[in-house]
């Protein structure tokens, strides 16, 4: 059962205002990368498409003689930072776990290197999720913010992801349940393996 869901961010006023601002169809698809990735890789998938839809949260704009400035945006750019605040207050407002909020929100904070001085960081394996799945969604001229996308289409996307996260860790949890330990002597030790559909994870002493 998780504390918080993607419509559930996406029905805020904040998330209106800013995620919206940003461009809602870039959020989705990246959630949708987000959690694909995660699903390949082991990593937490609610956290991943949490993360990738609110990564660009903390987004401003740059205008320059009445007229959006791209290259004065890129230069000024701190919406990682922003975002990363921005996105754990509205979690932890929505009753989001405290633990899982931070996590989400340090992965916001490092899905881009434009607001590093040295351009470069060592990323945990979720962050770097985020990273690619943005990338993957990217569009010359920052044209990805630009896509429409309106509210109900937006939030019947968003109610078939969280359904698809909900699946997957029913999946995860039904599966886990089968897992069965198997003891037995070697040489005058006993062994202890941990086999999960099928395939041996672990063995130790006993």
């Amino acid at each position: 059962m998780r504390d918080v869901k993607l419509t559930d961010i996406y029905q805020h006023r904040i998330a209106q205002k800013y995620i919206t601002r940003s461009g809602i169809a870039h959020a989705i698809a990246v959630a949708y990368h987000a959690f694909q990735l995660a699903q390949e890789s082991g990593e937490d998938v609610d956290s991943a498409a949490k993360a990738g839809f609110m990564h660009d949260i903390g987004h401003y704009t740059w205008y320059k003689n009445g007229k959006w400035d791209y290259d004065l945006y890129r230069l000024n750019d701190i919406h990682a930072i922003k975002g990363a605040e921005r996105a754990h207050k509205l979690l932890i407002r929505l009753g989001e776990n405290p633990i899982k909020a931070k996590e989400i929100a340090l992965a916001i904070l490092f899905h881009t290197d434009s607001f590093l001085p040295g351009g470069e960081v060592v990323r945990t394996p979720l962050q770097s999720i985020v990273k690619l799945a943005d990338e993957k969604d990217e569009e010359p001229g920052g044209a990805h913010h630009y896509r429409e996308l309106d509210f109900g289409r937006a939030m019947k996307s968003l109610e078939i992801l969280d359904n698809k996260i909900d699946d997957y860790l029913k999946k995860k949890k039904n599966n886990l349940n089968f897992c069965h330990v198997m003891r037995f002597p070697r040489k005058s030790v006993t062994y202890e393996l941990l086999f999960f559909e099928g395939k041996r994870l672990f063995h130790e002493e006993i």
